[in-house]
């Protein structure tokens, strides 16, 4: 199931729910994926569209999920945490009313760690069932890569959306900070946080992307056209990255080249370390005054996202405004390079998801492109000898966001050309035997 396929019209929204409901009944017990599901909202909403022309409705029919941070008015908005519960959205957020306007249907809300921070929930890898989906837009990444849903909503503070797609093997964009609005998305940080869409293509997310942003698409000859630049990054310098992600970082920069596309090194190896640093400090500065109310009941809060509130009002102003300043110089640089370049290509994360569903892994991979506000597409296709996926990310310059979308379906395209095991769009759930 793909919003490219819905939206050609060939099956009827209602047809088109009622499938996902009943994929969503077949995985759900083993999958966990999502907090509430309206059934009869979502068939109500679909048998009216049956009866109305498409025109205007460019995602009529398209089942979505969202991540349980963002308000779908009616609704409580829980946050993965007690807390929050029953707590009712009286409005549906941004983006959330962008996609109804354009016919997306609204199926339920799905699981998110606790606040998106660290502590994680009960959603497991659809690919093999004792590894973690990452985090903290869990539910959602599972819920796409099990075949329910063509999109769902996600959101990305640190990794929250990159990690999720790469250990999930679909595909995620992080919306350039600032680019969408976040009203009504309980958020950790107004410095930091990002929309994020999550589909099993690239060609989907370009086609969500165009409708919610309202930019026609230039010309496919625009968009492509000249020889393209990317820069490589391994990221040696921020962890131990496993050998197949490297395999497979090389095996589609050796791709690329083959295709005509000149390949270099990124040469930031010195100064990504320093970015993760002040993105840390953002971070937890920012989420001891977003969430300062909640720090009131430490009894309610997981013991991670205590420890981030307690570093948060730890750090002075001085360190919180020198964080953001060694910032603004650092997107001011990797600016310049990208207005020469097309993109940065690096690992979405260290390996495959790890065993384990008491953590979702690490997202330093993602910090220092959070921190710079750049947008980001995972892009899926790649595996590990085992078959468990292995996402790459896209690192773009926010004005060419056309020119990251052509480029992430090129290396989609090649890595399922050059992965024999690659998982397709729905994937089946397993128990990893």
């Amino acid at each position: 199931m793909t919003v490219q396929a819905i939206t050609s019209g060939r099956a009827l929204p209602s047809e088109v729910v009622t499938v996902a409901l009943e994929r969503l009944d077949a995985t759900e017990p083993d999958l966990r994926a999502w907090v509430r599901v309206d059934r009869a909202g979502a068939l109500s909403t679909a048998r009216e569209q049956d009866d109305r022309p498409a025109d205007g409705l460019p995602l009529r029919g398209v089942p979505f999920g969202v991540k349980d941070i963002i308000d779908v008015r009616g609704t409580p908005t829980e946050c993965g945490s007690p807390l929050r519960r029953d707590r009712i959205a009286g409005a549906d957020a941004w983006v959330v009313a962008r996609l109804r306007r354009a016919g997306a249907i609204p199926l339920g809300k799905t699981v998110t760690t606790e606040f998106a921070y660290f502590a994680p929930g009960p959603t497991r890898n659809p690919h093999d069932l004792t590894r973690t989906p990452g985090g903290s837009s869990s539910g959602s990444a599972a819920a796409v890569a099990a075949g329910v849903v063509p999109l769902a909503l996600g959101s990305q503070t640190a990794g929250s959306l990159t990690r999720p797609a790469a250990f999930c093997g679909v595909a995620g964009f992080v919306a350039p900070v600032g680019s969408w609005p976040t009203a009504g998305i309980t958020g950790l940080s107004h410095s930091l946080d990002s929309v994020g869409l999550i589909t099993p293509t690239v060609a989907d997310l370009r086609l969500v992307h165009d409708v919610l942003s309202q930019a026609p698409r230039p010309p496919a000859s625009q968009a492509t056209s000249g020889r393209p630049r990317l820069l490589v990054w391994t990221a040696a310098e921020l962890g131990d990255v496993e050998e197949p992600m490297h395999a497979a970082l090389a095996r589609a920069a050796e791709g690329a080249r083959a295709q005509g596309a000149a390949i270099e090194d990124l040469g930031w190896a010195a100064r990504t370390p320093g970015l993760v640093e002040a993105h840390t400090t953002v971070m937890a500065y920012d989420s001891a005054r977003a969430l300062a109310e909640e720090a009131r009941h430490p009894g309610l809060l997981s013991a991670a996202l205590g420890e981030l509130l307690a570093m948060g009002r730890r750090i002075t102003d001085d360190d919180y405004r020198a964080a953001l300043s060694a910032a603004a110089r650092a997107r001011a640089d990797i600016l310049e390079v990208l207005t020469d370049a097309d993109a940065i290509l690096g690992p979405a994360a260290l390996g495959p998801a790890p065993h384990g569903l008491a953590a979702t892994g690490t997202p330093v991979l993602s910090r220092p492109w959070q921190l710079l506000g750049l947008p980001v597409i995972t892009v899926p296709g790649f595996t590990d000898d085992e078959g468990m996926p292995l996402g790459l990310q896209l690192i773009g310059h926010p004005d060419r966001v056309n020119r990251l979308f052509a480029l992430g379906e090129r290396l989609e395209e090649l890595a399922r050309e050059t992965t024999p095991s690659a998982p397709g769009p729905a994937t089946t759930v397993t128990n990893g035997q």
